[in-house]
């Protein structure tokens, strides 16, 4: 299992090949490629690099999926017994970042491919089943 913790947005965040996450707007365009300098830490079948405060020679590709607005948060502000309210909402802009590999000095860490198209042809074989008399 390979992650990795990136910074990003004012936030820190971890991150394994393969998957999205949803992150602070970046302004780039869908389906553009972006590479993450900010890596804080790389870990690799046990081996685990920390960087001080980065890791040198260690990057995050990822693929833009898709930009959008987050859930509404409400805002409210009440005075009792002053007849004080104020109800106010608020929807952040997020990008929806896929995260292609992990490069850590020129060693690439991907999504295990075979890993899924395993459990998906488990699922689709038929299980015969024997009777014994």
């Amino acid at each position: 299992m390979t992650y990795a913790i990136i910074e990003t947005g004012g936030k820190q965040l971890r991150v394994e090949p393969g998957r999205f996450y949803d992150i602070e707007l970046l302004h780039i365009e869908a389906e553009e490629k972006v590479t993450i300098d900010a890596v804080l830490l790389v870990q690799h079948d046990g081996e685990v690099t920390i960087g001080q405060p980065l890791v040198t020679g260690a990057t995050v590709e990822g693929t833009v999926m898709r930009h959008f607005r987050d859930r509404k948060v409400l805002v409210y502000k009440m005075k009792p017994k002053k007849k004080t309210r104020k109800k106010r909402g608020h929807r952040q802009e997020v990008t929806r970042l896929m995260i292609d590999s992990i490069n850590l000095n020129g060693t690439v860490f991907t999504a295990p491919v075979g890993a899924s198209a395993e459990t998906e042809e488990a699922e689709a074989t038929p299980v015969e089943a024997t009777v014994v008399e």
